[in-house]
């Protein structure tokens, strides 16, 4: 084992824990007074409830012996086996560490489609929903790509998570939100954010774990971490300039929200390239992102769809540009270890990643949505009418975010 490799995924396992709370704010600040905190919960409640099905169950069925290339074995429930011992998975730190750092990318992938029916989902019901969703959608697809499932024999590439992470919460969004309906007054009222100065400071949050979250992905110090800390950073800048650049354009202003937005939009497009393209590439791909989840969260109004914080148009198609832009631009000579992509003279891999795309989204959204319809018939997915005008801080939580003398 290697003390360093072992210090620098103990660093990006505590940058990217700090990626939810830095959600929950960015998540908070978009929501209207009477909902911040209940926003904010449900994003902070992840760490707790997923971390214990993580050691309890999660991480076996993600990383234990492959089963017919689709969900892991038993091996390590309840953290059997798992020690200080190094892992077939990341040869030079210890399993525990490997383990923790993993935990940390299954908890905030609920927390991210928590924003698509922030403001009308029952706490009691949002619970539920993640102990189902981690176990029968993150862990299968984590198993796919990461664990020697069926996806990563496949060649597919995913560096850090565009389909464990962006593309399976996106696309368990909208099913979210057509299984719980729209927001009271949608499309009738104003739902303005209360508090861009908490979104924004949550996207900076997110931007600074996010290196943790890619480079940490190399599971060593070494050119393929150095590399995935630089485009991650690209991409997100220039996908910054591109949203704000377009909405100028589309709207007449350039807007805080659009800032952040578009810098979220370039970190989630570069999560499953980060360790396998060039810098320049990075630019590319963090343009492209900024100008395609733009025209993705105005799609949802075209389409009538309530999707309340944009986690659609912003982690699923981001993710899905991602995933495709991996399979053009990746690069061998980047990544030994990865494959070249279209432009490096290997069509096939777009084709590779393609596949994996559909098979996820059609994965999360058909699960999430039998998960979603026996959650209603058992306890009700919604509060009643009069919870949501008076708000769920209070509903649910007797409680309120601001007192006003």
């Amino acid at each position: 084992m290697n003390q360093a490799d072992t210090t620098f995924i103990l660093i990006s396992t505590a940058l990217v824990l700090f990626m939810t709370p830095g959600l929950a704010l960015f998540y908070g600040g978009m929501t209207r007074t009477k909902n911040v905190l209940n926003t904010i919960m449900q994003s902070f409640v992840c760490l707790g409830v997923i971390t214990v099905i993580w050691i309890l169950w999660g991480y076996s069925l993600s990383f234990g012996k492959d089963i017919g290339g689709l969900i892991g074995g038993l091996d390590f429930i309840g953290l059997k086996q798992v020690g200080f011992q190094p892992s077939k998975y990341a040869p030079t730190i210890p399993h525990l560490a490997f383990m923790l750092f993993q935990c940390m990318f299954a908890i905030i992938t609920p927390a991210l489609i928590t924003g698509a029916f922030a403001e009308r989902m029952k706490f009691s019901a949002f619970l539920l929903f993640i102990i189902l969703w981690s176990t029968f959608v993150y862990c299968p697809l984590c198993h796919w790509v990461w664990g020697g499932g069926w996806m990563g024999k496949m060649g597919a590439l995913d560096f850090a998570g565009g389909a464990v992470v962006h593309i399976s919460s996106g696309s368990a969004a909208l099913a979210t939100v057509l299984a719980i309906g729209k927001r009271n007054g949608f499309g009738k009222r104003s739902f303005l954010p209360h508090n861009l100065p908490m979104t924004l400071t949550g996207a900076a949050i997110l931007w600074f774990g996010w290196f943790g979250f890619n480079a940490g992905s190399a599971l060593a110090i070494n050119q393929i971490a150095v590399n995935a800390f630089i485009t991650t950073h690209i991409a997100a800048a220039t996908a910054a300039l591109s949203w704000l650049l377009i909405e100028w354009r589309y709207h007449g202003k350039p807007t805080t929200l659009g800032l952040a937005s578009g810098a979220v939009a370039g970190l989630v497009a570069i999560t499953p390239a980060a360790g396998f393209v060039g810098p320049i590439s990075a630019l590319f791909i963090g343009l492209i992102a900024g100008v395609l989840c733009f025209y993705g969260v105005i799609l949802k109004s075209k389409l009538g769809y309530d999707d309340a914080l944009d986690v659609v148009g912003i982690h699923g198609l981001g993710g899905v540009w991602g995933a495709l832009a991996t399979g053009l631009f990746a690069s061998k000579i980047i990544n030994p270890n990865g494959a070249n992509g279209l432009f490096f003279g290997n069509p096939s891999q777009l084709w590779i990643q393609f596949v994996s795309i559909v098979a996820t989204c059609l994965f999360s959204f058909l699960i999430s949505y039998i998960i979603l319809k026996f959650i209603n018939a058992l306890l009700g997915l919604r509060v009643n009418n009069e919870d949501e005008e008076t708000g769920l801080d209070l509903s649910e939580h007797s409680e309120n975010a601001y007192q006003f003398i």
